[in-house]
């Protein structure tokens, strides 16, 4: 197969992101699994599909530098992996697609997208202001002479803290990745 094939296998450009590729392939694995889609050909086009995600993410990388680098490349793919990635499909295809989604491989799809991100940092700083904001606005206006519940503030408020930490966590994962992969296509 030569690198255009496999970006048609994904049905995406040839210049297509890890994220692209990535998208791609969760779609693939999830429309052509044999476990979900009981048709002749799903078996052999999910392992195509497992193979061409396999190779693309090994060597995304060496693919942009140079013709040398790429086909060194593709002799390598050939030689040591495809065998071996064929056969991993292989087992993935016989397995429940649930199953398949707790493999290493299919957990290689994740992707930490930044509006995520920011919508859950921004849901979080809601969920705070609105705590802090509803609690003071029912101490100075109680119902039926009501003071508002000390423990529903604070669960609140500990609810959107948590929220808030998780969010900046995961910023913080994407930002890295980002870093990552700008500092891969600067030095590529």
């Amino acid at each position: 197969m030569t690198l255009k094939d496999y970006y048609d296998i994904l049905g995406i450009p040839v210049n297509a992101g890890i994220t692209e590729i990535k998208k791609a392939y969760r779609k693939k694995a999830y429309q052509y699994h044999p476990d979900l889609n009981h048709s002749p050909e799903a078996k052999d086009k999910f392992i195509s599909a497992t193979e061409a995600y396999e190779f693309l993410l090994s060597y995304y990388d060496k693919l942009e530098d140079n013709e040398r680098e790429y086909h060194q490349a593709m002799d390598d793919w050939r030689k040591y992996r495809q065998d071996r990635s064929h056969r991993r499909a292989t087992a993935y295809a016989r397995a429940s697609y649930n199953t398949f989604r707790k493999t290493k491989l299919y957990k290689t799809t994740r992707i930490f997208e930044g509006t995520r991100i920011i919508y859950g940092l921004l849901v979080s700083v809601l969920v705070i202001t609105y705590s802090i904001y509803g609690y003071i606005y029912r101490l100075h206006h109680p119902w039926n002479d009501e003071k508002p519940s000390v423990l529903s503030f604070i669960m609140l408020l500990a609810i959107g803290f948590i929220f808030l930490l998780f969010s900046f966590f995961y910023l913080l994962s994407w930002l890295k990745t980002s870093a990552k992969h700008k500092k891969k296509s600067r030095d590529g």
